[in-house]
């Protein structure tokens, strides 16, 4: 039977949905208790607690003594503290592998949850229901959305010379054995654990849809998306202070897994990789960007120049990203055609809605940006912004969409030329319809001799800052790393606290392996970068 990817899709998924009604036993609602039943509860317990209470009104007639009372008491609690300890125990030896468990038990102690909302319109009205702020967010997501470019939709899909995709049943067995198989389901309502337990038997069938969809187009399923809204910082009632996370095909997410693999390999055999960019790279990380470019400063720094760093960030980055040029990008990079074909296909017509609390609000066309939650997502971002700053004399370094540039400021000269880069990156972000974050682009007067010299973004200038948080780090214009180090023993103790609170066990063997799993992870993040210089430093890390 020879179908194109959307119907050969849509009969795989209607065959495999009526095989798991079929096969797969349903779990029955359990009635819940009003009252919350802790995980080291048992039937067993709960009589023993019966029995205690029981104890307790036949002391209180005068049937048994104090000390028989006293007894049950006793009994009681050891019972109470050995199915703690237990339970603790378990959550401790599974830390590496499965922290959800522990922050799941630490969570259900707190009095209230991290909730979206109620949100503000711009009218000063207050939305408070959940469908209604569903559909306000999805409003707002769209609006920061680039028109789309009509000459996108008129290009043609399919040539006479594709024949197959060279995508093998291995490799599609490999990808779908290596899914999470406790994720949730997406908008296509296949559980990731089915497609994982049934791997080897769905790997044909898929490699034949992948092939297809890769010569012929994207079904409708991969190109729509569930939108959960997580909020950032700031107020809960600002729409502007949540990300839009996209829950996608898990099958589709298959897909760009095995084409992320053939794009990397053609950015490196054509040497088009992006020197500068540290984020979502293999064999780089936020600390391979703080090293590199700081070791640059503190050299500059040494010999005795002054120095200005100007942090740089793009507004709603990943949701502005223009479909036409980004294509067009990847045309001059060498990417296979086919690849090419598949993601403006995959880009074209997109449909996302918001979900929050089992409420979904309507679908809106997504007209620009690549989804924030996909695996493609990341790397195109990078491809759209490699040659951004290619022109700069100055020190320019990326992070994703966070920049940093950097440069000596001794002389007007010097001065200049940073801010002739600066026009320049602006000048970029025209050509490629993408805007920056004024409010968040800040610069920093690093040296003694410094001359404090003032930039522009556009018309914009610049907010001089004493200190900004780079990468998760806290880096002041003295270079000290005090303050860091004040945030990471402040992190790491409200972590211990929280252990102290929620785990009752004192043994060795259960607060070692919580205490190097979730409190030294502070402590080390990235101290290559900014291992303190002071002795006093070194003592408040030490007493944690």
């Amino acid at each position: 039977m020879d179908l194109k990817a959307d119907d050969a899709w849509d009969y795989f998924k209607l065959k495999l949905n009526e095989l798991s009604e079929a096969c797969i036993p349903k779990k029955g609602k359990r009635l819940v208790s009003k009252r919350f039943r802790p995980s080291w509860m048992s039937d067993h317990l709960k009589g023993a607690i019966r029995k205690k209470q029981k104890a307790y009104k036949e002391w209180k007639r005068g049937g048994i003594s104090k000390e028989t009372y006293l007894s049950e008491v006793r009994e009681c609690r050891d019972r109470v503290r050995k199915a703690k300890s237990r339970v603790e125990l378990d959550l401790a030896r599974g830390i590496k592998s499965n922290s959800k468990r522990f922050y799941s038990h630490i969570n259900r102690k707190k009095a209230k949850k991290e909730e979206v909302g109620p949100l503000k319109t711009i009218a000063g009205e207050e939305i408070k229901d959940n469908l209604g702020m569903a559909q306000y967010l999805n409003e707002y997501f769209a609006l920061v959305f680039n028109e789309a470019n009509e000459g996108i939709r008129n290009t043609s899909s399919v040539t006479e010379e594709d024949t197959g995709g060279g995508i093998t049943v291995s490799k599609v067995e490999t990808k779908l054995e290596h899914l999470n198989g406790a994720k949730s389901g997406r908008p296509d309502d296949l559980h990731p654990r089915i497609l994982k337990e049934l791997a080897r038997e769905i790997a044909g069938p898929l490699a034949i849809i992948f092939n297809e969809s890769v010569n012929s187009g994207v079904p409708l399923d991969w190109r729509i998306a569930n939108v959960v809204p997580i909020f950032k910082k700031g107020k809960k009632s600002d729409p502007g202070n949540y990300r839009p996370v996209s829950l996608t095909s898990v099958v589709c997410k298959v897909l760009e897994k095995i084409l992320k693999e053939k794009v990397v390999e053609d950015l490196e055999v054509n040497g088009n990789c992006d020197k500068l960019q540290h984020g979502f790279t293999k064999g780089r990380s936020c600390q391979t960007n703080l090293i590199s470019f700081f070791e640059k400063v503190m050299d500059l720094l040494d010999k005795g120049n002054a120095v200005d760093l100007i942090y740089l960030d793009f507004s709603k980055a990943f949701d502005t990203v223009p479909h036409e040029e980004l294509l067009v990008k990847l045309e001059k990079m060498g990417i296979e055609m086919k690849i090419q074909r598949w993601i403006r296909n995959w880009l074209l017509g997109r449909m996302q809605r918001v979900v929050l609390k089992g409420e979904l609000s309507g679908w809106r066309e997504v007209t620009s940006g690549v989804p924030q939650g996909s695996v493609l997502g990341p790397i195109l971002f990078n491809l759209f912004i490699t040659d951004l700053g290619t022109d700069c004399r100055s020190g320019l370094i990326k992070f994703a969409d966070d920049m940093k540039l950097g440069g000596i400021a001794n002389s007007e000269e010097d001065r200049d030329i940073l801010q002739g880069d600066l026009n320049e990156l602006v000048n970029w972000s025209i050509r490629n319809r993408m805007k920056f974050n004024s409010e968040k682009c800040k610069v920093m007067h690093l040296g003694m001799t410094n001359n404090n010299f003032s930039y522009k973004l556009g018309m914009h200038r610049l907010e001089v800052t004493e200190e900004e948080k780079d990468l998760g780090v806290l880096v002041d214009r003295r270079m000290t790393m005090s303050r860091q180090c004040d945030v990471a023993v402040k992190k790491a103790n409200a972590v211990l606290g929280c252990i102290r609170r929620g785990i009752s066990s004192r043994d060795k063997e259960v607060l070692v392996p919580l205490y190097k799993a979730l409190v030294r992870p502070h402590l080390e993040y990235c101290v290559q970068f900014w291992s303190p210089m002071f002795k006093k430093d070194e003592l408040k890390l030490e007493r944690v």
